[in-house]
């Protein structure tokens, strides 16, 4: 079993260098819920304390605090008999979370069409590369990492930091709805963003909010056709 040590430098080479400030708790709760946002832990996989205390090479005391937050967060529930298990996304709760970005996502898209600078489109144009790539290739986490990076990025253009802070928590269940079914999804999703990026760089506001409200009308058909 790897030491508290070497998981603790592990974590801090994939994250800035505040994250050596995090307590062990909050480490293994960013790894944990990455595993799960990722598709590493399946849902429906069970998530002894023993298990992953020896996966992450620590004590059962964090991994046990950090079980209790991923569980309030929805990416974990306890069953009877059982423990915890990885969640699986039902219906009510995928539709609850498209509700919320039919909201959202428009609106972002109609504000970063006023606002996104020369700056800020080209780095949408490179993570459209990135991901038309990474899906040629297969590479579905990646596919997943940039779907959830140019999303975050038209919600960072918009300006409003109402929007940004609304969207945090819901992103993460974006981005495992979406690595979930990322095998079947990534071709249409890179064709939808094409589509948006193109209104973006028009300043057409009209356009990039009627092009943020299709993607999530395909992307909430697609999650909800997958289960």
């Amino acid at each position: 079993m790897t030491g508290p040590n070497g998981f603790e430098s592990a974590l801090i080479g994939r994250t800035s260098i505040g994250a050596r400030h995090l307590s062990l708790r909050d480490q293994v709760l960013t790894e944990l819920r990455r595993r799960i946002i990722d598709a590493q832990y399946l849902p429906g996989e069970r998530l002894t304390e023993d298990r992953l205390a020896d996966d992450f090479g620590v004590s059962r005391n964090p991994v046990r605090e950090a079980l209790r937050v991923v569980e309030a967060e929805g990416f974990v529930e306890v069953q009877p008999r059982r423990g915890a298990v990885v969640a699986t996304p039902d219906e009510r709760t995928m539709l609850d979370m498209f509700a919320a970005r039919a909201v959202l996502e428009p609106l972002a898209a109609r504000l970063a069409a006023d606002r996104a600078s020369d700056e800020d489109l080209v780095g949408l144009r490179a993570l459209l590369d990135q991901a038309r790539a990474a899906t040629d290739r297969g590479d579905y986490v990646r596919v997943a990492e940039l779907n959830s990076d140019l999303h975050r990025a038209v919600v960072e253009m918009s300006g409003n930091r109402w929007l940004v802070q609304f969207s945090v928590a819901m992103y993460r269940h974006v981005h495992w709805v979406f690595r979930l079914g990322a095998s079947s999804r990534a071709a249409h999703s890179w064709q939808e963003h094409v589509r948006l990026v193109e209104a973006l760089e028009a300043h057409d506001a009209e356009a990039a909010g009627l092009a943020a409200s299709d993607h999530v009308h395909a992307a909430q058909t697609a999650a909800i056709d997958r289960r």
